[in-house]
């Protein structure tokens, strides 16, 4: 069909607006010397995971130690004079995205507290549904908060418990938590890793020379050396402890009434990178296996496919295998806009998409291509890149997107904007959508599409494998926070949203 150039006032569109993002990666280590140093090493790994800042807390045996930076890993913690003030055998690590909470020093983790018991630290990647209600009981007993961080919660709840360990503490406090996490802590002697009862968000667990490591995926494994071990299970909690003789005793806990595993899809669709294993899968395989099957689903007649980058390529590449049309970098990619460019001057801002992605004219001019994304969440961004696809000679521009249309906000620790600026609840079907893109076609992958890609069978309705209410409206746990209470103040529903 002949489709008009969308036009737009460039007000409308910024360039961080339109994606999602994933609040937190962490990393542990426990009975190395240099441990802070692997720490950031690991921590530079998972740099995808949180671009905002990022913090390191190390114990020597004496005292604990702890470096909180605003920024990129790489621009604070390959400098020697910091990793020098880290010194010591136990260490974790955070790095940090921010949704619409408040951007401070005071929220990077780890968050480290002076308790009856010691020293604790811990960071966490996910987000409480019930952390404001539990942060509003624990204030009007007295508590003092410090950050506007739901994981302080848990230190909170930590220091409340009447268990006499450490260990029985932390559990006593996370088991009273609802909603997605990994999370990780450190005493004088221990490292302690938790992951949610469902197991949406992920933490897996190393080894290198036989001492224990945990961390958000396996491409921080991989950076520092290490063996993959397992995926820390859902609801599960491991005790790693030096013992006086030096050795290190390793306990897993399992909760009573473990339930299936519903790790999030959104994992494999866009955040975790492409070259780590979730949950045993290869996330390169899985996106080139969505790439494959929108292929089935949404054929089309056409010249060449083009990834949207970076996120777009390994489906793009699938599709193109599966349609045996030649694929092509028709879109680059710039990699080194800063951050005055990710909150731009309105002069910066009139340059619009073209600051990330340029067009491969050569590439492009006189053929038919098809856009092969990952998702489209507010659709400002696939505007502008059509446009600047047809301005490069394209005569047709057809988007395929290799996840299901969003409906639904996310709030175990992904960034999303409210369900009414949705592209999918902005327009009555797949026809008008198309029209505000400017595309000449538009399809997105199938549900089970997705399943499939991902776990080689279709949605079970009753029993969904996956977690996926961002396309089902089908949310794994409860939400404590969003139908209590405390959330009749619009502010407090984008708190919500802040991961810790």
């Amino acid at each position: 069909m002949e489709t008009p150039v969308t036009h737009w006032n460039d007000d409308e569109f910024d360039l961080n607006g339109d994606t999602l993002h994933e609040e937190c990666g962490v990393f542990g280590i426990l009975g190395h010397d240099d441990a802070s140093t692997l720490t950031a090493l690991g921590l530079h790994a998972l740099q995808h995971r949180g671009q905002e800042a990022a913090g390191i807390v190390s114990f020597d045996g004496r005292q604990f130690f702890q470096e909180k930076r605003m920024g990129l890993v790489g621009d604070h913690y390959t400098d020697p004079a910091v990793l020098a003030k880290l010194p010591g055998h136990i260490s974790i690590g955070h790095t940090r995205y921010s949704t619409t909470g408040e951007v401070a020093l005071r929220n990077v983790q780890p968050l480290f507290a002076e308790l009856e018991a010691g020293g604790i630290a811990i960071a966490h990647n996910g987000n409480f549904t019930n952390g404001l209600t539990l942060r509003r009981q624990i204030i009007a007993t007295g508590a003092i908060c410090q950050s506007t961080s739901d994981s302080e919660v848990v230190l909170h709840l930590i220091a409340r418990s009447r268990h006499s360990s450490t260990a029985d503490r932390f559990i006593d406090a996370i088991r009273q938590m609802e909603g997605g996490y990994a999370m990780l802590a450190m005493t004088r002697t221990k490292l302690i890793a938790a992951r949610d009862p469902v197991g949406i968000r992920p933490l897996v667990m190393g080894e290198l020379d036989g001492k224990p490591i945990f961390c958000s995926e396996t491409c921080a494994l991989d950076i520092v050396g290490a063996k993959y071990v397992r995926d820390v299970e859902n609801g599960e909690v491991i005790i790693c402890e030096i013992q006086p003789d030096g050795s290190i005793s390793i306990e897993a806990r399992k909760p009573a009434h473990q339930v299936a595993e519903r790790p999030c899809l959104f994992e494999y669709v866009y955040f975790a990178r492409p070259d780590s294993m979730v949950s045993g899968r290869s996330v390169y395989t899985a996106r080139k296996n969505m790439g494959m099957n929108l292929a089935k689903e949404a054929p089309v007649e056409a010249d060449v496919i083009v990834p949207v980058p970076d996120g777009g390529t390994p489906a793009a590449i699938g599709y193109a295998q599966q349609s045996g049309i030649p694929f092509e970098l028709g879109i680059i990619r710039n990699h080194y806009v800063g951050r005055t460019f990710i909150e731009p001057t309105q002069q910066i801002r009139a340059f619009g998409v073209r600051l990330k992605h340029s067009a491969n004219r050569a590439e492009i001019a006189g053929k038919r291509v098809v856009l092969v994304d990952d998702s489209i969440v507010r659709g400002t961004t696939s505007v502008k890149i059509v446009q600047m696809i047809r301005e490069a000679g394209a005569t047709e521009v057809h988007i395929r997107v290799a996840s299901p249309m969003i409906f639904h906000s996310d709030y175990y620790g992904i960034d999303t904007p409210d369900p009414d600026k949705l592209l999918a609840n902005q327009y009555a079907d797949l026809d008008e959508m198309c029209r505000y893109i400017g595309a000449d076609s538009l399809a997105f992958l199938s549900i089970d599409g997705l399943y499939e890609a991902v776990g080689g069978k279709k949605r079970d309705p009753k029993a969904p494998q996956f977690t996926d209410h961002y396309f089902t409206g089908d949310y794994p746990t409860q939400l404590t926070d969003l139908h209590g209470r405390t959330m009749s103040d619009p502010k407090q529903i984008s708190l919500l949203k802040e991961a810790g």
